[in-house]
């Protein structure tokens, strides 16, 4: 079969929406005129390749977007797909405009789409494929069940896990890595011209070169940190043929991760969390938990390898009043700290902040998030950025931008802005000002073990596509 690519501003989208097509000819003007670049070329492969050769068309119901398609409109393409031999219609949602529909992040809900799918199917008398984060197959299962499609597409789960369908025959669904949606290893990597690949599955794009594989000499490998690097690390030393032993200083696995996970829009980073422990488990790594490793007792262990995945800790900078009871870092936030209604400045607009006032504010606390630069979120892939941004203003969250904060008192936040102080109240305030690498305990171990490794942000902070690589790619080789 093929399928046409006519969604999303792509060519074959740009001549059937009036936004965009301008055209006075036969090809633009009236419904019928604009789709019929999009006809011709199913008739054109019709002629060659037989009317019996199988052509999906893909499209968006609705741009989600003013003057885009409506959903009324997009029902009648699809009647006059199917009466131009169309054999199956795959449907999206939105445009460049809205690029968070058809690329959804993790801070859209799974299977976000499937009701404008069902909606096309009553119109229709072909097939009909959803799409839209159905890596979960009970949800897949269940919109096949209810009725609302035929078919169910999957583009990123199967990059972060390509036996997905293996693991859904074997009734294995646990063991199904899933896909959080960040888009860092997929869509941004082939924006920075990179091969396409995903942040949860270093392998993908290099399957041959990356493979795991036993170990000549199965080597005591201790583990010390519980968060994704750790914890990928242990997964993957364990494959190798090691014997894996991992400390956790916490009564639980994840570390800083976990609670970063707590927000209801990162549900997908908390699945990936269940994922990992359920891997270790299977492996029989074993964890011990409330263990706060120190060097001595490490080089009495006498492991063979010692991986350091100690993470990083938030950095405060020099700011008056930074020592305030009411002054929190970001973790402390997202661990119910901050009551509702509260009066909350951020200071720090990068990811992390503008997730913390999100979730603050879907708490009910009025909030506002400080930045010196000129962007919020600019650590963030677009896609993600787009609709984080969407949502921050839904929620009421002031946006303060190009503006410095000077100095915390006890009930108010001083800032700089356009060479003027400001007063903000403030009944907390959460510095989100970054963070720095832990190597504090790898700096006692170094030269003191034979193999020492240090893993993830206690390199250097960064994202989980960086903690998961880089783990990845260490242990892969020893």
């Amino acid at each position: 079969m093929i399928e046409l690519h006519g969604h999303e501003g792509y060519l074959m989208d740009q001549f059937k929406t009036a936004l965009w097509n301008k055209r006075t000819d036969k090809y633009g003007g009236s419904l019928e005129n604009r789709l019929r670049f999009s006809t011709e070329i199913i008739q054109a492969i019709k002629d060659k390749a037989g009317t019996d050769f199988p052509i999906i068309y893909r499209f968006g119901l609705t741009h989600f977007y003013e003057g885009g398609r409506t959903i009324d409109e997009g029902l009648e393409i699809a009647k006059l797909l199917e009466k131009a031999g169309a054999d199956a219609l795959d449907i999206d949602a939105g445009c460049y405009e809205t690029w968070y529909h058809p690329h959804p992040p993790t801070t859209m809900p799974a299977g976000l789409h499937t009701e404008l799918a069902a909606r096309v199917k009553q119109e229709v008398s072909i097939p009909v494929i959803a799409v839209s984060k159905l890596g979960n197959p009970l949800l897949a299962e269940q919109v096949l069940q209810q009725g609302m499609a035929d078919f169910i597409a999957l583009g990123r789960p199967l990059l972060a896990d390509p036996e997905w369908l293996v693991k859904v025959k074997d009734c294995k669904p646990e063991d199904i890595r899933p896909c959080v949606g960040c888009h860092e290893g997929c869509l941004a990597r082939i924006y920075a011209g990179k091969y396409n690949s995903c942040t949860v599955n270093p392998a993908t794009g290099m399957e041959r070169d990356f493979v795991i594989t036993k170990a000549e000499k199965s080597k005591q490998v201790l583990i010390i940190g519980g968060g994704p690097a750790g914890m990928e690390a242990a997964r993957v030393s364990a494959l190798r043929g090691h014997k894996v032993m991992l400390w956790e200083k916490d009564d639980c696995l994840g570390g800083n991760f976990r609670i970063k996970s707590v927000p209801a829009f990162k549900d997908e980073y908390a699945q990936f969390t269940r994922y990992q422990e359920q891997q270790l488990k299977k492996l029989s790594v074993s964890v011990i938990l409330n263990r706060t490793a120190v060097a001595e007792d490490i080089i009495k262990e006498n492991p063979d390898v010692v991986y350091i995945a100690t993470g990083a800790a938030y950095k405060t900078p020099d700011l008056p009043g930074k020592e305030l009871q009411h002054v929190l870092k970001p973790l402390q936030a997202l661990s119910g700290l901050i009551p509702s209604a509260h009066q909350v400045v951020i200071i720090g607009g990068n990811l992390a902040g503008a997730e913390v006032a999100l979730y603050l504010a879907q708490t009910g606390c009025r909030v506002i998030l400080v930045e010196m630069t000129d962007t919020i979120a600019c650590d963030c892939f677009i896609a993600n950025r787009m609709h984080l941004m969407v949502l921050l203003e839904e929620t009421g969250v002031k946006l303060m931008t190009s503006t410095e904060a000077k100095a915390i008192t006890e009930t108010e936040v001083i800032v700089s802005y356009n060479n003027k102080d400001l007063h903000l109240q403030a009944d907390r305030v959460v510095m989100a000002t970054g963070a720095a690498a832990d190597r504090e305990l790898y700096n006692q171990l170094e030269g003191k073990i034979m193999e020492l490794y240090n893993i993830g942000d206690c390199i250097k902070p960064g994202k989980l596509i960086n903690a998961i690589w880089d783990a990845y790619r260490t242990a892969r080789l020893v």
